[in-house]
C-alpha cells in the first residue's frame, strides 16, 4: 500500500488563499497558489513562508484561473520553484490576464506606500512579486485538456474534469497505481444553469473528498429570478435616469453580465448606455472569445451563428483612467467595474459618486467576504467609507445570487450524490465556518465522515497498488 497525503495550508477555514500540499512518495506539490483577499491581515498572509520550501516542490496543479487560487504563483517563483504548473487550456490563457494583472497592482501598491514611508524617513518596501516574476512564472503553464490522464511526478497522476464554474476551471482527480481516483479535490464548484459555460460534470468519485462550501449553508435564486431583477433594476434606472454599479469579478462574472445585458438588448429590453469599466475584464473577455469549447449549448449556439455574445450596440469598453473619470458626468447607464467585493479597483470610484444619489442602484452579483466593503453594503450599512471618504447609502442596493459562480447548498450535494463512488471522508475548504458546518452536517447524514479542514491539518490516503 501507498499512501497520498494531503495537508492544508490555505483556504481552511476562510473563502480565500487556497493552497494544498499533496505529497505521494518522493513527489510533492500544490494544489492551488492562491492570494489571501480582504480583511486587514491578508498582506501578512500573503508574504508568509509557504508551507513546503518553493524549491523543495515538483510540480503545481491549478484548480483554475481566480486569484485566490492561482495568485501567489509569481511568488512561489520568486522564492525558488521552477517546477511544471499544470493548468487547462482555458485556465492558462485566463491566467496570463490575472497574473499580470496582480504583478501591476503590487508594484503600484508597492511604489504608492514608499512615496509616504519616504516622506516619512523610512526604508522602501519590496512588492510582493513583480511582472518580471508574473511573466517568469507564466512560463511554467503546462496545458492539460479535460479528461486527459497526466503525470504530475513519479507514481502520481491526476485529471482534470470540467467543474463548470468559470471558464478553464476543473476538478482534479489525483491518482496513484489504479484507475479509481485517490483523491478528488473539487476547486469551486460551479452554479448549475449560469450563462455560457457548462454545468459541472459528474465526478467519478474518490476515497477522500476535499470540497468547497462557500454557499454550503444556502440557496441561490433560480436563473430566472436573476434575469428578472436584472431587467427590473435596468428599467429602474432608465425611468429615473440613475446608474446602475455593479461590482463584479474581471473574470466569469463581468462575461456573463455581458452575456445577460446583449440578451435584454437584443430582446429590445435594455436601452441603456452599458459601461465594461475593467481592462482585467475586457482581456479576461478576449480570453472567453478564444475558448468556444468550454461553451454551453447555447453560447455555442451564438458562437457559430456568429453572434458574439460579449457585444452589443450601446456598449463601451473603457480602457484608460481618464475614460473612466469622465463616467463620473453620466446618468442613466449601466457600469460594470471591478472588483467583485467592491475592496478595491475602478468600481471603487463610482460608488463614491453614486452611493449618495438616490436614483442610483447598485447590483451585488457575488460572493461578499467579511471585511470587504460589498459585505458592509450586503449587510444594510448606512454609512460607509470609500477612498478615505464618509458616504451616505442612499442608493438602492440590490442583490442577484443566482449568477453566483459557486454552487449552492443543494448543488454541491447534488455533485456529490451523483458521484460514481461515495467518498468515505469529505474534508470542508473555501467556506466561512457556518457554511462549512451546515455541509459537513449533510455529507454526515449521507454517511459520509465529513468535517471543516483546520490549517496545517493533514489527511492521508492508502492507496491500492495497480
Amino acid at each position: 500500500m501507498a499512501r497520498v497525503r494531503l495537508q492544508f495550508g490555505g483556504a481552511a477555514g476562510e473563502v480565500t488563499g487556497s493552497a494544498h500540499v499533496v505529497t505521494c512518495g518522493g513527489a510533492v506539490g500544490l494544489l492551488d497558489c492562491g492570494l489571501f483577499q480582504g480583511g486587514r491581515e491578508a498582506p501578512e498572509k500573503n508574504a508568509q513562508e509557504f508551507p513546503v520550501r518553493p524549491e523543495d516542490l515538483d510540480f503545481v496543479i491549478l484548480s483554475h484561473a481566480h486569484i485566490d487560487h492561482c495568485g501567489r504563483l509569481p511568488l512561489l517563483w520568486r522564492r525558488g520553484f521552477r517546477g511544471p504548473v499544470f493548468a487547462t487550456p482555458a485556465a492558462c490563457d485566463l491566467c496570463r490576464v490575472m497574473l499580470l494583472d496582480s504583478a501591476h497592482i503590487q508594484e503600484a501598491d508597492a511604489e504608492w506606500t514608499n512615496r509616504k514611508r519616504k516622506r516619512a524617513g523610512r526604508e522602501p518596501i519590496e512588492p510582493l512579486y513583480t511582472v518580471e516574476d508574473a511573466e517568469a512564472a507564466l512560463a511554467l503553464l503546462r496545458p492539460v485538456p479535460y479528461g486527459e490522464t497526466a503525470p504530475a511526478s513519479g507514481e502520481l497522476r491526476f485529471r482534470f474534469q470540467d467543474a463548470g464554474h468559470i471558464l478553464g476551471s476543473a476538478f482534479v482527480e489525483l491518482f496513484h497505481g489504479a484507475d479509481q481516483p485517490d483523491l478528488l479535490y473539487s476547486g469551486d464548484v460551479g452554479n448549475q444553469g449560469k450563462p455560457i459555460i457548462r454545468d459541472p460534470a459528474r465526478a467519478m468519485g474518490a476515497e477522500v473528498l476535499v470540497i468547497e462550501a462557500t454557499y454550503g449553508d444556502r440557496a441561490h435564486e433560480p436563473i430566472t429570478e436573476a434575469r428578472a431583477r436584472l431587467q427590473a433594476v435596468v428599467e429602474r434606472a432608465r425611468r429615473v435616469q440613475g446608474n446602475v454599479i455593479i461590482p463584479a469579478f474581471a473574470v466569469g462574472r463581468a462575461q456573463e453580465l455581458l452575456y445577460l445585458l446583449n440578451d435584454l438588448r437584443e430582446s429590445g429590453r435594455c436601452d441603456l448606455p452599458v459601461y465594461l469599466d475593467s481592462p482585467l475584464a475586457i482581456a479576461a473577455t478576449e480570453a472567453f472569445a478564444k475558448h468556444p469549447e468550454c461553451y454551453d449549448a447555447d453560447a455555442l449556439r451564438h458562437h457559430r451563428a456568429g453572434d458574439d455574445p460579449f457585444a452589443f450596440p450601446g456598449l463601451t469598453l473603457v480602457h484608460t483612467a481618464d475614460e473612466s473619470r469622465r463616467l463620473n458626468d453620466v446618468s442613466g447607464a449601466v457600469i460594470i467595474a471591478a472588483s467583485g467585493m467592491a475592496d478595491a479597483g475602478r468600481v471603487r470610484h463610482h460608488l463614491k459618486h453614486n452611493l449618495w444619489r438616490e436614483e442610483a442602484s447598485v447590483l451585488l452579483v457575488g460572493f461578499q467576504a467579511q471585511g470587504t466593503l460589498g459585505r458592509e453594503l450586503l449587510d444594510g450599512a448606512k454609512m460607509v467609507r470609500v477612498l478615505g471618504e464618509e458616504i451616505a447609502v442612499r442608493a438602492q442596493v440590490h442583490v442577484i445570487g443566482a449568477l453566483s459562480a459557486h454552487a449552492d447548498r443543494g448543488g454541491l450535494l447534488s455533485w456529490v450524490d451523483a458521484m460514481r463512488r461515495r467518498p468515505r471522508r469529505a474534508m470542508i475548504v473555501h467556506a466561512e465556518p457556518p457554511a462549512a458546518e451546515s455541509l459537513a452536517a449533510a455529507l454526515r447524514e449521507r454517511g459520509i465522515d465529513a468535517r471543516p479542514a483546520r490549517p496545517g491539518e493533514t489527511v492521508e490516503v492508502e492507496t491500492a497498488e495497480a
